[in-house]
């Protein structure tokens, strides 16, 4: 993304655009007393102003996410991953939404630039539980007919989908010319399948129940996970689509770091 693009957000600006209901995260300050009084009705004046970027953090809250083979579980991890995004993306003037979905999308905020939007983003965060199954490509399609402005999208998943319908769905958001960084979150066990007793696995979004040795199945485990992993990395990166893979134990300063990097490469 190069330079910078006109976008209506009210925050810091000079140059009044339209009014809009009253909602959360709206400034006080920015209420327009003289319409309340005609029509008994809360409205804030909406500006246009130079923004970096408009983004939109999506997060994975199905019922995968909430695996954890040690204290953090996908889900809780992906949450900091997104409240440090956000507040990095705020202090920059950039203006932020979130996205959470399972199945479907069951609640979008929409992106703004304010400070206060933060306290926002982060009260819903904090009250994401798992739930539903994993459907990454139709929320992905649903929300590029959505977002048709260019800007940033953030996704945090497991990605445990089917991989035709996710590529198919970051492909829809390419056209659009939206940027896409992929953070794909496993947890370690995921990755290496290090079990070592008789082990009952239950799949955590139909149910299905599997009793084994692991030491069974782990290298055809290994092999398939590799192979995945490596089919998401070369197809997202044939359409041009960050792809970043970590796990639970990873450090975030070093997730972030890593995001500022390809932030720097789209202005």
């Amino acid at each position: 993304m190069v330079g910078y693009h006109r976008s209506p957000y009210h925050g810091f600006s000079v140059e009044f655009s339209e009014h809009r209901a009253y909602g959360p995260g709206d400034e006080i300050k920015h209420i327009d007393w003289k319409l309340y009084g005609k029509t008994d009705r809360y409205y804030v004046k909406r500006f246009e102003e130079e923004t970096n970027l408009r983004s939109y953090i999506l997060l994975d809250t199905s019922r995968s996410m909430a695996f954890a083979s040690g204290k953090v579980s996908k889900l809780e991890y992906g949450q900091m991953i997104a409240a440090a995004l956000a507040y990095l993306l705020l202090n920059q003037q950039d203006a932020v939404g979130l996205g959470l979905f399972s199945t479907d999308l069951y609640d979008l905020i929409p992106s703004r630039g304010t400070r206060s939007h933060l306290n926002v983003l982060l009260s819903r965060l904090d009250r994401c539980t798992p739930a539903g199954e994993t459907a990454v490509g139709p929320v992905l399609h649903a929300l590029a007919e959505r977002f048709k402005k260019r800007g940033l999208i953030l996704l945090i998943s497991d990605l445990l989908d089917r991989p035709d319908a996710l590529v198919q769905g970051l492909k829809h958001f390419r056209h659009n010319r939206q940027e896409v960084i992929v953070f794909h979150l496993l947890d370690p066990r995921e990755l290496d399948f290090r079990f070592s007793t008789r082990t009952r696995f239950r799949d955590a979004e139909t149910g299905e129940v599997l009793t084994t040795e692991p030491w069974q199945i782990q290298d055809i485990y290994r092999r398939k996970m590799d192979q995945f992993r490596t089919r998401l990395r070369r197809e997202c990166g044939a359409i041009n689509v960050d792809y970043v893979f970590l796990t639970t134990e990873d450090r975030l300063d070093i997730v972030l770091r890593e995001f500022l990097r390809k932030r720097q490469r789209l202005l």
